[in-house]
């Protein structure tokens, strides 16, 4: 496979911690970027085109769920929203709900007018956004409990490895392109790639702490969270999103002088 200039500029660095008898590799780079959500703040989608006026962010495709107990579990909260909260709730109940079989046989949300049934529109008197995410939020309740678990992952991915020996290797990184499967390509814009999403005040490992947790517990995320107190975090390589395009890869002399490594 040829190695394209995305490849070539696409260097992360990264951080291997041992914690309650698993290894944990946390992307470095991304973790500690200004990485945020920027839907419904210049958002263009992920359309064939940029489309920010349309405000559909991420959410084109329906969600596909991660089990059967993730579609169970939105399928029973979907059932408590109410027409103040989901501005598609009949377009819905006429389809035969909001959750279904895809051509694949795959059980997803589905679709409407060109996006997931569950996105309220601009127009909605609600305001845009999904339905499920709004409605945890009103409830005081938090969105990753009401959501599709792809839905609130992102822009987190989660891969784990069990070796021959059963050690299991766990790797939180960004979602890339490669993530969607081979239509992600066809994405005119993706967030994780897009200097404009790298606006926050915050670093991910601190706006999305919430959410990190969930997918590698306390423990995990406490470890990470030393080892990046105790680290000169300007050390570290800027994301690739936040450098100049080239077309080499970088040159040691442009590398941090010794490579990070932790075990806790």
């Amino acid at each position: 496979m040829a190695t394209t200039e995305r490849d070539l500029a696409d260097i992360h660095e990264w951080v291997s911690i041992d914690v309650d008898g698993e290894t944990y590799q946390f992307d470095l780079t991304f973790l500690t970027s200004s990485w945020q959500c920027i839907f419904g703040a210049g958002c263009p989608g992920i359309g064939d085109r940029p489309a920010p006026e349309l405000e559909h962010g991420c959410c084109t495709h329906g969600a596909h769920f991660h089990d059967k107990p993730d579609r169970r579990r939105v399928e029973r909260l979907i059932e408590q929203l109410t027409d103040a909260e989901w501005q598609l709730r009949a377009v819905a109940e006429a389809a035969g709900g909001a959750v279904a079989k895809d051509e694949d046989g795959a059980w997803v949300t589905r679709t409407h007018d060109g996006a997931c049934i569950m996105l309220n529109r601009p127009d909605f008197a609600a305001g845009a956004g999904c339905a499920l995410h709004a409605a945890a939020l009103a409830r005081e309740e938090r969105p990753i409990d009401w959501k599709p678990y792809v839905c609130w992952q992102l822009p987190l991915r989660l891969d784990f490895h069990v070796d021959d020996h059963g050690h299991t290797t766990n790797m939180l990184r960004e979602w890339k392109r490669r993530d969607w499967g081979p239509g992600g390509d066809e994405f005119h814009w993706w967030c994780t790639e897009s200097p404009e999403a790298f606006v926050g005040r915050e670093p991910v490992f601190v706006s999305l702490r919430e959410d990190i947790v969930e997918l590698v517990g306390q423990p995990a995320y406490d470890a990470l969270v030393a080892h990046l107190d105790a680290l000169p975090v300007e050390q570290l390589l800027p994301h690739p999103a936040r450098r100049p395009r080239r077309t080499q890869p970088a040159s040691a002399d442009h590398r941090p002088p010794e490579p990070l490594r932790a075990q806790a």
